[in-house]
């Protein structure tokens, strides 16, 4: 037989289609023999064969074999096997026969090693590893990097010798490839190090690093794979590279900038660099390693990359898009993602003054990839530090980067495109305010850009042009005719569609702020883009989509009654397309506009759901767009012919050919937009949804734990508004809700393990927000399920200590450091802090007292003015919340809190004395006795500050402030000297949302008809009649405001038409038809 199989492997080898396929067949016979027949002919063949290919394709057959058929062998062929498949591996000469023969090794291993079945094994090695001749000692070091690979965890009693012996093997210095199979092996173990091997370990990072370093100048591949083990540490055992931390980062940047390195190579280092930032920034800062990094990073930006090559105007095109993309490979632009990295994960304070240094002189250099860089780093700052940009210096870059638009050099200009692009999207609302200065020097763009085929940074234009459209609202009204008119030409024009449709998501994006303006282009619009989702051209899916989502905004602006004529027709075009697409960008656009037509149709949508849900099912479920990764010495097209002619029934479930998986993007993206559409559409349809809820939330709750960010962020952002969604259903039809609780119950406990246990910050702000809408909505059913308060208590407080995985939590102090945070730190407390009161409204009896009182010194140290700024504005104004939600509960802490407060009241920072007073009123409110003794000092203090206050936000909260307690306890408020100080000061300027405490106050003086209304009944007036017209009050306070004023003409006709009289006439006129319709 095994003359037959070799005869037939030989037949596979030949390049004859015929004979390859003749041979195929044959061996599909020959498979049909049991297996233990077939194996030992394997082995014959693999151990006797003079032909090294038939010998490497019987190692390959034999270890599938082993992989899925090893229990049912018998013990007599699985005793012989062992000894043998050893035997062969030291009489083979041919390297690629000796690894696929220590797979073989591995692939027993992982049946034997879990049952210690093998200890002859460890024997050979041991042997081998130990021989003096240095292919003896490759070979075994190979084979234990396979074994490590299948059977790390079973190897944990032997870590101990390991490490010791790979200490040795590190320092081989007659073979690199010892060395280099050692790394890998380490690389294996590393997820299966637990506290006891760390120090095993941690000495031996050094040794590393030298292997790397000789393994650059021979073999740079190799050194390119060894680095994985950095990748590793930094990922699962982060602590045994903080002591090498400086020789780490040095080490990297040395590759990073050396240009005789291959991209890849260098790639890679910054991608380590990247991520030891993101997991330990505090460690760079106190290694000082800040301004070694951007030494080196700053030139790596100014290079010359591969897109740039040539000097016409349309270099450097996609350059700028893709600089925040983790998938680009380019030194320049990863380089680029590093100092977003550092922007994101450093407090602001600590990078922008070393990045300063190098962006200033560069700004003024000859090189224009040195202006290039300046602007990139300026925009990349923006999303990591945006307040801290707003605050001190968006004027100052914004000129920069606006001199950059007319730069000789067409990337510098491209760099500031995409750097206003990034302000738009990440420096609101400040940016905003300067749309005056920008929408006009981008419509000159488009301008430019009109009647030529491809211009010259369109792309970078567009995406400039569209992030300031939808984050301008209103603001852009004014500018809607002249940006219509250039976006219709567009449209109407012959320009290639990648053009088009980039001006077809523009008109999206400026549809999101005008509105029901956008009715006058509605018809002329929603043809053009049915001609692009129902005719696709030339690269039309890209259109498709972008159309799509263009028509789903439209549908939301102009409202039900503009776009319900044609919804029906939408619906139909929409399933037709979505039933034949194959592009998951345009299912996951039709996902959207099914959301968007819901809005408006709500349960008419009912009908349609059938098919809508079974299309977006099939996403959530869809394993599309996984791709499978082999090992490189495997042939997948061999293999799948194997698993062809396979007949016996076994376990294939492992796979050791498979190296791994990766998943396209926009599969990826298709998945998160379906959670958010899901979740909309149950929203808006309620009952009629009522019968899919179910699975639904079964398997949008199974994305909830997924390897990728934005499927969980969409998973847990849906979750939370399907069970918000139920919950009213079931409310307000007085459902039983047993159903609902146990969903809600395992909801919240996989929360509460992710706000502690996830990696990535924005996921655990997403589930913060989730949770804080759902104790705002469910009340105390969100609190369900035994341990779930306890664990949210738990994990909140987590939070803000800097104890979840998510945070650097770094227990050594940094010298002459004031806990300042990096803004994204700062935004997932600030975000703890938002659920707290909302914790404390849902939660029965006396359990939130004794967890505020947990808390109270956390956040009175942080009011310290020892404290940071952010620090101290966000604990004043998250306590401020606390005491609102506690009501009478509150009254035991007064004394801890009322004396911080009235130190704080003068803090040197405008926003932390807008929310001290704040907390001072709503305390004043409800804090009974204990406060009602403190109000004329209370009283004291607001005034002393008013008479000094610059800030009109400030002077509003102390308006706020005085109302409260005039509301809650007015027999202790001088009213005839602080009720005409009060008018004095309103309307409010700033603070809108305390207009309801505002004028609920008035009111009620009013109502009761108190002598300082009479007395003041002109100014009051006057107030009341600036305010109604306006959009700063609520639809509630409007109408009692109208009625007061009604009674007060009736009751002063002569003061009131005198005030009146003092407005414009159109005041007037809008005043007189409001109170008309009270009347």
């Amino acid at each position: 037989m095994a003359a037959e199989l070799e005869a037939i492997l030989g037949r596979l080898l030949v390049p004859d289609n015929a004979v390859i396929k003749q041979a195929t067949a044959e061996l599909r016979v020959f498979f049909q023999h049991p297996t233990d027949q077939i194996v030992p002919v394997l082995v014959t063949v693999l151990s006797s064969s003079q032909s090294p290919q038939a010998r490497q394709y019987a190692a390959i057959l034999l270890r599938r074999r082993i992989i899925k058929q090893w229990p049912k062998l018998s013990q007599e062929l699985r005793n012989s096997l062992k000894p043998t498949v050893l035997q062969v591996l030291t009489n083979e000469t041919e390297r690629i026969v000796c690894q696929s023969t220590a797979q073989i090794i591995g692939a027993i291993a992982k049946h034997e090693l879990p049952s210690d079945q093998w200890p002859q094994l460890f024997q050979f090695l041991n042997e081998y590893i130990k021989s003096p001749q240095a292919g003896h000692r490759e070979m075994s070091m190979y084979v234990l990097s396979i074994v490590t690979e299948t059977v790390g965890e079973q190897l944990r009693p032997h870590f101990q010798s390991l490490f010791h012996l790979f200490s040795k093997t590190l320092e081989d210095q007659e073979n690199q490839n010892v060395a280099f199979y050692t790394i890998r092996a380490i690389t294996n173990l590393v997820l299966y190090l637990g506290e006891n091997e760390i120090n095993l370990l941690r000495p031996l990072i050094p040794k590393i690093i030298v292997v790397i370093k000789n393994l650059l100048s021979t073999d740079e591949d190799k050194a390119c794979e060894c680095m994985d083990v950095f990748d590793e540490l930094v990922d699962s055992e982060v602590g045994i590279v903080i002591p090498h931390v400086k020789s780490l980062v040095e080490f990297c940047l040395h590759i990073a900038m050396n240009t005789e390195l291959s991209d890849s190579s260098r790639v890679k280092a910054l991608h380590f660099i990247g991520w030891l930032i993101r997991v330990k920034s505090k460690v760079i800062l106190k290694n000082k390693l800040l301004s070694p990094i951007l030494s080196v990073i700053f030139p790596i930006m100014a290079t010359r990359g591969e897109e740039d090559v040539g000097d016409g105007e349309c270099e450097d095109e996609d350059d700028a898009e893709s600089l925040t993309e983790a998938e680009d490979s380019r030194p320049n632009a990863v380089a680029a993602q590093v100092v977003d990295v550092l922007a994101l994960h450093l407090p602001p304070e600590k990078l922008f003054p070393p990045l300063m240094q190098l962006v200033e002189p560069a700004l003024a250099h000859s090189n224009p990839y040195q202006r290039k860089a300046a602007i990139i780093s300026l925009a990349v700052l923006s999303e990591g530090c945006a307040d801290f940009v707003q605050t001190r210096h968006l004027g100052t870059i914004l000129q920069v980067v606006c001199r950059a638009l007319s730069d000789q050099h067409p990337v510098v200009r491209n760099a500031a495109l995409f750097a206003l692009g990034q302000f738009a999207e990440h420096l609101q609302p400040d940016i905003s305010k300067f749309a005056s200065d920008i929408l006009p020097l981008l419509f000159d763009y488009l301008g430019q850009a009109s009647g030529k085929a491809d211009p010259p940074g369109i792309s970078r234009t567009y995406y400039a042009l569209e992030t300031f459209c939808e984050n301008l609202g209103e603001g852009i009204l004014p500018y809607l005719p002249a940006l219509m008119e250039r976006l219709l030409g567009t449209l109407r024009s012959h320009q290639p569609y990648r053009i088009k449709g980039l001006a077809v998501s523009a008109v999206g994006a400026a549809a999101s702020g005008a509105g029901k303006e956008m009715l006058p282009y509605f018809p002329e619009l929603i043809d053009i883009l049915k001609i692009y989702i129902c005719n696709p051209v030339f690269d039309g899916a890209q259109i498709q989509a972008q159309s799509l989502d263009t028509v789903g905004m439209l549908a939301r602006v102009i409202g039900g009654e503009h776009f319900y004529p044609i919804a029906e027709e939408w619906i139909k075009i929409s399933l037709e397309l979505v039933e034949r697409a194959n592009d998951p960008d345009v299912r996951r656009c039709v996902y959207g506009l099914f959301a968007s037509l819901s809005t408006f149709l709500k349960q008419e949508m009912g009908r349609y759901l059938p098919p809508i849900l079974k299309h977006i099912l099939d996403t959530l479920r869809s394993t599309e767009g996984f791709v499978t990764h082999y090992d490189g010495d495997e042939d997948p097209s061999f293999l799948i012919d194997d698993e062809n002619i396979e007949q016996e029934q076994g376990d294939d479930s492992d796979d050791d050919s498979v190296a791994g998986y990766s998943v396209e993007n926009a599969f990826l993206e298709e998945k998160e937009d379906a959670c958010n559409a899901v979740s909309e559409i149950a929203e808006n349809t309620q009952m009629s949804f009522l019968p899919y809820m179910d699975e639904i939330i079964n398997e949008v709750f199974k994305l909830v734990q997924f390897p990728h960010t934005g499927v969980r962020k969409g998973s847990v952002t849906a979750m939370s508004r399907l069970c918000r969604t139920l919950h009213t259903i079931l409310n307000n039809n007085n459902e039983d809700k047993t159903f609902l609780l146990g969903i809600v119950s395992n909801y919240v406990s996989a929360m509460i393990a992710m706000i502690n246990g996830d990696k990535d910050r924005t996921v655990v702000m997403a589930i913060l927000l989730s949770l804080e809408e759902m104790l705002k909505s469910l009340k105390q059913d969100a609190l369900q399920g035994a341990g779930n308060f306890e664990g949210i208590c738990s994990a909140l407080k987590n939070v803000l200590m800097s104890k979840t995985r998510c945070q650097d939590n770094d227990d050594d102090d940094i010298e002459g450091e004031q806990e300042e945070q990096a803004e994204l730190d700062a935004s997932v407390m600030e975000h703890a802090g938002d659920v707290i009161p909302q914790l404390a409204l849902a939660a029965p009896g006396q359990e939130f007292v004794a967890y505020f009182a947990s808390l109270l010194p956390w956040f009175l140290k942080r009011m310290k003015p020892t404290a940071s700024v952010s620090d101290r504005s966000f604990s004043v104004g998250t306590v401020a919340e606390i005491i609102l939600a506690m009501d009478s509960s509150i009254i035991p802490f007064v004394p801890h809190l009322y004396p911080v407060l009235m130190k704080v009241l003068n803090d040197e920072d405008g926003e932390v004395r807008g929310n001290c007073t704040y907390a001072l009123g709503v305390l004043a409110a409800s804090g009974g006795e204990p406060v009602y003794v403190h109000y004329p000092q209370i009283l004291e203090a607001l005034f002393f500050l008013l008479k000094r206050e610059h800030e009109v936000r400030v002077v509003d909260n102390i308006c706020a402030a005085v109302c409260r307690m005039i509301l809650a306890n007015i027999s202790k408020v001088p009213m005839e000297q602080t009720f005409p100080l009060l008018l004095q000061c309103l309307p409010l300027k700033a603070d809108f949302e305390e207009n309801k405490t505002v004028y609920s106050c008035i009111l009620q003086l009013f109502n009761s008809e108190h002598p300082q209304v009479t007395q003041n009944i002109i100014p009051i007036i006057k107030i009341v009649a600036q305010v109604i017209p306006t959009t700063t009050i609520t639809e509630e306070t409007r109408q009692s405001l109208q009625q007061m004023l009604n009674t007060i003409r009736q009751r002063n006709p002569q003061e009131f038409d005198s005030v009146l009289m003092s407005f414009c006439p159109d005041h007037v006129s809008s005043m007189n038809e409001a109170l008309s319709k009270m009347a």
